[in-house]
């Protein structure tokens, strides 16, 4: 059966990457400010987190399955943050998260067992410099996640991805050069970092029946930087 699967913010990086997977075997409805990067047989609707009501949108009565992509890389000493900055990075990572969800509410219950996948970062579990911002609003989403998996248990599936440092627009100024790419590899067990099909593959199959029988998980696709020290 083809799914209903809607990408906040899906149109570049690691975004993109899931809508194109998803293409193959699923109607993708991408809800985003741009369009850069939009796979062939995917629908775009201009829709900006922040600003807009998703349920405005020509969406599909029933959703299977929603994607929340936006997100914010913000690493600076703590005496370097306002709390304007904090307030800015909750608001795109964890209240626009919020907002959406809420706003599809209707769509998804139409659906059997639809599944929700939101994003993380690996500094949530592993406590490091200079994340103070960004840990602090991917924490919320990973708090919420699991209330929120409990709450909708067993009608909604709810998951979360908390990848390291992955290869993407997003990431761009930490890994502009060969030598901070090398850098950043030999931080990892597995001594690279991750690229945008790494965690659109771990994506595509929380949205599959394969993980019918999970929800309410925290999933690090981090090449073992949250479990393994090899020093």
């Amino acid at each position: 059966m083809e799914k209903n699967i809607v990408l906040i913010g899906g149109s570049y990086g690691i975004g993109a990457a899931i809508s194109k997977k998803l293409a193959e075997n699923n109607n993708v409805y991408i809800a985003s400010r741009s369009k850069e990067e939009i796979p062939e047989g995917c629908k775009h609707l201009e829709f900006d987190a922040m600003e807009d009501d998703i349920s405005a949108l020509d969406l599909p009565d029933t959703i299977h399955g929603l994607v929340y992509c936006p997100g914010s890389i913000n690493l600076k000493p703590f005496k370097m943050m306002t709390p304007e900055t904090f307030q800015e990075d909750m608001q795109l990572n964890f209240m626009g998260l919020v907002k959406s969800v809420h706003g599809v509410l209707p769509n998804l219950k139409n659906a059997e067992t639809p599944s929700l996948v939101f994003f993380s970062t690996v500094a949530v579990k592993v406590g490091m410099p200079f994340h103070t911002s960004v840990a602090a609003a991917k924490g919320a989403i990973e708090g919420f996640a699991k209330s929120l998996a409990a709450e909708y248990a067993p009608n909604f599936r709810v998951n979360v991805i908390a990848p390291s440092l992955t290869d993407s627009p997003l990431a761009s100024k930490l890994l502009s050069n060969d030598s901070k790419k090398e850098k950043m590899a030999e931080r990892h067990p597995l001594k690279r970092v991750g690229t945008t099909n790494d965690i659109a593959a771990m994506a595509t199959f929380l949205l599959s029946d394969d993980s019918s029988w999970m929800t309410g998980q925290v999933l690090g696709v981090d090449g073992g930087l949250s479990t393994l020290n090899l020093q």
